[in-house]
């Protein structure tokens, strides 16, 4: 088959840089001097991650990474475990539950014997227990004298909100459920919009974790678990076993966070984030800097003047943000390119082979995004831009290809015969004949695509790969709508200057066609 001189060149350009990608990318895996430290996606692992890595960092080569906001349970685990990250705060019911599945580890030692096979282990005891309960508004509780919930379950007419983590949890809605007899359906909510929900009426009830900054501010009662049902969540250092050997300094400052941390020190930490919009890094800082006692004592630091939405939508990381927004669709949008107008052009003749190759493309589109960068991060071992750009590229195939095959299909038979009536082989005919005609829908397609990838980009911040992603990722963790609207006014932004552009290519080929025609 023989390309448009153009299209090579772009497929050389999209090529070499697909290579430095992933030679950087296993570069910086393999950078063993580097401590890499994860998160989930709420405020108080956000603020853990900071702690972990500058307590850490004068005891290191290099500064460390911190991947933050890398989602639920399942894709920080799988993060650490693959070697894409070394350590994470993590709680010890969760590890039982989740992660050993129910295996008998009522003590640390029997944890560490059952995680040793993965090349795992638990340390660092922080010295806070941060347990799930549920909470419902003070008002209701008095009013109808809720107190335990065994209580609430007698109840069947409150309407529950819950994070979508605690419903599908081992240790989560379906083993509460059966333990007090709830009836109810929950509702599936981000656990930072449940408080919001709740604050307005919309839900009765939600889970919580024990050590939210939001349950007095908001005016909430946590229920009793009096049938037992949650474990303890003691927040401890989930880690690869090989960090103690590689980075022993480093390993030798983070055990000195052990027991440094009360429930009073982190819940004055949690609210000087959503309270405050402190930044974490801050908050970070300022604990490790003090003895503490402030902390401990339950009382809050001096209030910091709260940005405001100018602030944070022209915020420092503006651009850098920018960059790898553009890097990560420009990148995937190039790539479907290469990939899905050759198999268009290929299996454009042979109806059923089409038929089949666009109904793979399509189902890809059904995959759910989160579910699809789980699978990618334990096939490459690796977090960050690449996987991202594989579930971008993926994502973009179907429309490239179908408008492809759509614009082959449009071309009229009496320009196919006259070409080959002009003695054209078939390559010719189509560099010259098919494809030029074809172009303005397979450019509607790119177009599609493009709108696609800016939009779903943003998931690329759920495993460290950044972009508008990461500050709507942080914003839903704080419940912070100014800095959720600081990350979808750019990406949205960015969606109009994009099309923009193809309304000036489209412009310009009809000035082109209308100039050839004369």
């Amino acid at each position: 088959m023989h390309l448009p001189r153009c299209l090579r060149r772009l497929a050389l350009l999209l090529t070499l840089a697909w290579l430095g990608l992933t030679h950087v990318a296993n570069v910086a895996h393999a950078a063993d001097d580097t401590l890499r430290v994860g998160s989930k996606r709420f405020t108080e692992s956000y603020i853990l991650a900071e702690l972990l890595a500058q307590t850490a960092a004068p005891h290191t080569a290099s500064p460390p990474v911190v991947r933050q906001g890398l989602g639920n349970t399942a894709i920080v685990y799988e993060a650490l475990r693959s070697g894409a990250i070394d350590m994470y705060a993590e709680y010890t019911g969760t590890i039982a539950l989740e992660i050993l599945k129910g295996s008998p580890a009522d003590t640390r030692e029997a944890m560490n014997a059952a995680l040793a096979p993965m090349g795992l282990g638990v340390a660092i005891p922080l010295g806070f227990n941060d347990g799930y309960a549920l909470a419902v508004r003070a008002a209701d509780a008095d009013r109808l004298g809720l107190r335990t919930l065994s209580d609430l379950a007698k109840h069947p007419e409150f309407k529950l909100g819950l994070s979508n983590e605690f419903i599908g949890r081992a240790d989560g809605w379906k083993g509460l459920a059966e333990r007090y007899g709830f009836k109810q359906t929950p509702s599936g909510l981000d656990h930072g919009l449940a408080y919001d929900a709740i604050g307005a009426r919309q839900i009765d009830a939600i889970d919580i974790y024990t050590t939210d900054a939001k349950i007095d501010h908001l005016g909430l009662r946590v229920l009793e678990d009096d049938r037992k049902y949650f474990p303890r969540y003691d927040a401890v250092v989930l880690y690869k076993l090989d960090l103690p050997k590689r980075l022993p300094e480093a390993w030798a400052a983070l055990k000195t966070l052990e027991g440094r941390v009360d429930e009073h020190a982190m819940i004055a930490m949690n609210a000087r984030a959503e309270l405050q919009s402190v930044p974490f890094d801050v908050i970070a800082r300022d604990f490790l800097a003090s003895t503490g006692k402030e902390a401990k004592a339950g009382q809050q630091q001096p209030k910091e003047e709260r940005r405001g939405f100018t602030a944070k939508l022209f915020g420092p990381d503006l651009w850098k943000l920018a960059r790898q927004h553009l890097f990560l669709v420009a990148l995937s949008v190039g790539v479907a390119i290469l990939i899905g107008v050759p198999i268009a052009i290929l299996v454009f003749p042979h109806v059923r082979l089409r038929a089949l190759v666009l109904g793979f493309a399509s189902l890809l589109q059904t995959v759910p995004s989160l579910a699809l960068l789980a699978v990618l991060i334990s096939m490459l071992g690796a977090i960050g831009a690449l996987p991202a750009l594989i579930a971008l590229t993926l994502y973009s195939l179907l429309p490239i290809m179908r408008n492809t095959v759509t614009g082959l299909a449009e071309v009229p038979d009496g320009l196919r015969l006259a070409g080959t009536a002009l003695g054209m082989t078939p390559p010719q005919s189509l560099r010259l004949v098919l494809l030029p005609l074809a172009l303005p829908t397979l450019l509607a397609g790119v177009r599609t695509a493009t709108a696609i990838a800016i939009g779903t980009a943003t998931i690329a911040a759920f495993i460290g790969a950044g972009g508008f992603g990461e500050r709507i990722v942080t914003g839903l963790a704080l419940n912070d709508r100014e800095l959720l609207m600081a990350g979808a006014l750019p990406a949205a932004a960015l969606a109009l200057v994009s099309e923009g552009l193809f309304e000036l290519i489209e412009l310009w080929m009809r000035r082109g066609r209308g100039a050839l025609a004369a």
